[in-house]
């Protein structure tokens, strides 16, 4: 019998997100812990997994339940830390220009750990390259969202301290950074990266560095593009 397509694609995918599932579940459990200390119900962290899924976006969201958060501070600072996510959308134009209805759900459930798969990850022979990525935007957030609940009914269990839990974000990224520098021949777009964000940093500090990095890194890649890619070209024939 022939196997429908987005089962044969969720099949494909699932062996690539593994690394994310791990990450995305204690990441997940430790957002779920950290809001239901605030003395929400559980459904609401999930609630917020489903509809919000903004990985760091919802870390700092934790706090804006504190007294004395003003809207426009909620909305300023959850710009500044999602703004990364302008500079990814445009780098995946092309992916998404014909995937229909899908697009709107690839937009909404790009995260960086996604984000990375999609160029990291190659297409199986045989397997449709739409279904396939949307297989694994949908496997991401469902991991993240199966973590947020059980960090969160932990929490209504067991006492925690929630001291540092917050720095398994952190983590999680330096963990991807190391991945796709052992995987990927070309290193000219993380040293790009690294050296951009710490001269801004020196710069504008840390509160402010992020947008100004992004700018800088966005404006070296498309104008060293054509060179990376000849580079990437002559390494692989090599």
């Amino acid at each position: 019998m022939k196997q429908n397509g987005y089962v044969k694609a969720v099949k494909a995918a699932f062996p690539y997100t593994i690394p994310v599932l791990t990450g995305y579940l204690f990441i997940g459990i430790a957002f779920g812990v950290m809001y239901q200390e605030k003395g929400y119900n559980f459904l609401w962290a999930i609630l917020m997994s489903i509809l919000v899924y903004a990985g760091s976006g919802q870390y700092l969201a934790v706090n804006f339940f504190a007294p004395g958060v003003s809207f426009l501070q909620i909305i300023f600072l959850e710009f500044m830390v999602n703004i990364r996510h302008v500079f990814y959308g445009l780098s995946l134009i092309e992916k998404f220009r014909d995937m229909g209805k899908k697009k709107l759900y690839m937009i909404f459930s790009l995260t960086d750990e996604t984000y990375s798969l999609f160029f990291i990850t190659k297409v199986p022979e045989g397997v449709d390259e739409h279904k396939f990525l949307f297989s694994i935007a949908l496997l991401d957030q469902l991991y993240w969202i199966i973590g947020s609940a059980i960090g969160a009914i932990a929490g209504t269990l067991i006492p925690f301290d929630t001291t540092g839990i917050d720095f398994a974000m952190t983590a999680l990224f330096v963990v991807i950074f190391v991945e796709q520098w052992l995987t990927s021949r070309n290193h000219l777009p993380a040293l790009t990266g690294i050296a951009a964000s710490l001269i801004c940093l020196l710069i504008f500090g840390s509160d402010n560095f992020i947008l100004p990095s992004m700018i800088c890194i966005m404006i070296i890649l498309l104008s060293g593009r054509k060179v990376m890619e000849e580079k990437e070209v002559a390494e692989n024939a090599d």
